[in-house]
Formats: C-alpha cells, structure tokens, sequence
C-alpha cells in the first residue's frame, strides 16, 4: 500500500532504445532505495508509456497526488514550457507538483567523478588531467549559464582545468574543448558527459572525444546512485514547497 504521493519521473525519450533501457534502470535503483514510495516513468516522446497515459492511469485507479519530476538537468525549454504543458492536461482529479530539474547539485557533480573514476582516473591524476563538460546544448541563455557555472565550480576541486562544451546549439563543441585543454598544457584529458542516459548527442559527444584524441571518455551518468538519490532529494523538496501544478 502506497500512502504517499506517487513520484512520476518525465523523461524527454528517444527513438534510440538505449535510452530508454536507462532511464527504466535509474528508475528501478530508486525504488530500490525508497521501497514504499511508488514510482511511476512516463515519457514526453518517441517511448511509451506516455506522461498523458500514466497520469489517466493514475486517476483511474484513484490516487489523487503526484509529484511530476522532469528528468532534466536544467531549467531550458522542456522544463518551462513542455512539461507545465503535458501537466495542464492531466485529469482534473489529480493534484500535481512539478519538483524542480537535477541540476545543479553536489550529487550530480560526485556522479561525474564517479563515471570518470570507472573510466581509470585516480584522485592522483587530478591535477594534470583537464576535463571537458560536455552537455546536450540548448538555446536557453540560463541553461548554458548553468553548464558554465557548474565547470568554474567543479575545476576547484583540483582538476589542471574544466571546460564546458555542447553537443548542439551552443558553442564550442567537444573536440573544441579538447584541443583547448591540450593548448593550455593538461598533461591528459577527460571528456565526461553530462547526459543522463545514451542517445544521439551523447553518441555526438563520443565521437568528439574520439576524433580530437581523448584520453578518457567517461560513461552517461545514466543509473547513478547519486542520480537516485537526487531524484528522491527534488521529490521531498516538492512535497515541502506544497504547490500544485494543476488541480
């Protein structure tokens, strides 16, 4: 028996399958960690179940409270517009929070490190090897501020440097990125992508780690601890902020 609001995770979706395969993985490690919370995936596009059909769902079988966590990493076009979108159109029984994006956050920069350890860099290798953040890209201005704020935070943990870089829409590209550590002297470089799970502009992002000569590429973030963790985090923050998304 499920007492507390169900926790349903918006995921964006993709015609690759891999991204799917991750985002039902992450899922399943946070119902792992919190078993008596109910934990629902709906996807915006290209996957089903659809975010309209789970929430039909929901309402069908009387629960009346959901908290909408968009699986995003920061506040661009998908968390402002598409989301409050889709939620305005759930069934009017139900009442919705809408938590706030992942990022940023401490987790999802020990979830970094954490990829990059498994890619084979010790604490050892920090100070000579720079990295490269490398996002999705957006077209929203706070969304590429963000990217750029969380690689100025994340060099003074000790890396030789921290460069971010987009696989779309914004400038400079990853293999830009590369080169430009190289230029200021890195004895190494690690590209770490900061996605959630697998899919075209991830892939983009490997291959420019590969044709500009990484030395490292780390894997997605994908089923983290940390990533579960902080979805649990945002999920308890909506349930303290108490506003309703729609009624």
């Amino acid at each position: 028996m499920f007492n507390e609001p169900v926790l349903l995770v918006i995921a964006h979706g993709s015609r690759d399958p891999r991204h799917a395969a991750t985002v039902h993985a992450l899922v399943r490690r946070v119902r792992a960690m919190r078993p008596g919370l109910r934990v629902e995936t709906g996807f915006l596009d290209f996957n089903v179940p659809s975010v309209q059909g789970v929430l039909e769902s929901l309402a069908a079988e009387g629960v009346r409270d959901v908290v909408a966590l968009p699986l995003l990493l920061t506040r661009a076009f998908h968390a402002k517009a598409d989301i409050p979108a889709v939620l305005r159109e759930a069934p009017p029984v139900l009442r919705i929070r809408q938590a706030e994006v992942l990022g940023p956050s401490p987790l999802l920069l020990s979830a970094l490190e954490r990829r990059l350890s498994e890619a084979g860099l010790s604490p050892a290798d920090k100070s000579s090897t720079g990295v490269v953040l490398a996002s999705a890209g957006s077209t929203d201005p706070e969304a590429i501020a963000v990217i750029a704020e969380i690689a100025r935070e994340w060099r003074h943990t000790g890396w030789c440097a921290v460069r971010p870089a987009f696989a779309s829409a914004s400038l400079p590209r990853t293999e830009d990125a590369v080169r430009e550590l190289r230029a200021l002297g890195c004895a190494r470089v690690a590209v770490a992508p900061y996605v959630i799970a697998p899919g075209r502009l991830p892939d983009r992002i490997a291959a420019g780690a590969d044709e500009s000569g990484a030395d490292v590429l780390a894997e997605v973030l994908g089923p983290a601890p940390e990533l579960a963790a902080l979805l649990l985090r945002r999920y308890a923050g909506a349930l303290r902020q108490g506003q309703l998304t729609a009624a």
